[in-house]
């Protein structure tokens, strides 16, 4: 590996405190970056000039984010790719715990897996990329019916229809559905305890994109007879990880 080159990090340390979206002063840089001054003066001529920040207007010591930015981060989340990068992600997640690890989007009222990676157990969960499910049934599903707005629910799921059922566990009544998805977006974790399969459970996180926006959710499954409470925790510490971290690569940020 090549060495760093100072003054690069020093500039993009400049614009990284722009990352929580307020305008600042040289003096403001200079005081949170611990830099002498006449070296922020020189880096944030340098950016402005570039059209990495630009001047406030009407307000000739303060500066924020510039065109060139919004440019580079354009192009950025148009490269990007959900189920490369998913399964990129599951890939890591499956090597550590050695189930099957899933990521899905919303389709309506149905999740369509888009990655997968499958355990090495003999014993492991029958799936593949591309199947649809009723999302009430699945923990990926759960969680994304979790971000929908509540005109969104009553529109998939009306109050008078009673919902498909996959399992005996699985989840008919919408009003006990609406209760269950609060419960989900208060902890953040989805799971689903053989309602989609009676002898599989899993857990599963939700992953953002750049606008902040629920985009997909990622899920650890695994057969009952490898599911008690310790593992059913690290897992759940590990999926939530692994959805950061896919989060992380869509530009998230936390």
């Amino acid at each position: 590996m090549g060495r760093t080159v100072p003054a690069v990090g020093r500039a993009l340390d400049i614009l990284e405190l722009f990352l929580g979206g307020e305008t600042l002063s040289t003096p403001q840089i200079t005081e949170r970056l611990g830099l002498p001054r006449t070296t922020v003066h020189e880096l944030v001529t340098t950016l402005t000039d570039r059209s990495y920040l630009i001047v406030m207007p009407g307000r000739p010591t303060r500066y924020r984010l510039g065109m060139r930015v919004f440019q580079l981060g354009h192009i950025f989340a148009g490269q990007l790719d959900l189920s490369q990068e998913a399964l990129l992600v599951a890939r890591e997640v499956a090597s550590a715990c050695d189930e099957t690890v899933h990521v899905a989007v919303l389709d309506g009222a149905e999740v369509v897996y888009i990655a997968k990676v499958d355990s090495t157990h003999s014993v492991r969960m029958v799936s593949a990329v591309g199947r649809r499910l009723p999302a009430h049934c699945t923990g990926v599903g759960k969680m994304l019916l979790s971000g929908l707005s509540p005109e969104a629910f009553e529109a998939h799921f009306p109050a008078d229809r009673k919902l498909p059922a996959m399992t005996p566990s699985s989840i008919t009544s919408p009003a006990l559905l609406r209760s269950h998805l609060a419960a989900i977006r208060e902890r953040g974790l989805s799971y689903d305890n053989c309602e989609s399969n009676e002898s599989v459970c899993c857990v599963a996180a939700p992953v953002y994109d750049q606008t902040g926006a629920m985009v997909a959710a990622m899920s650890i499954s695994a057969p009952i007879l490898r599911w008690d409470s310790a593992r059913r925790a690290e897992w759940s510490t590990l999926v939530a990880r692994g959805a950061r971290a896919l989060s992380d690569h869509l530009g998230h940020r936390q």
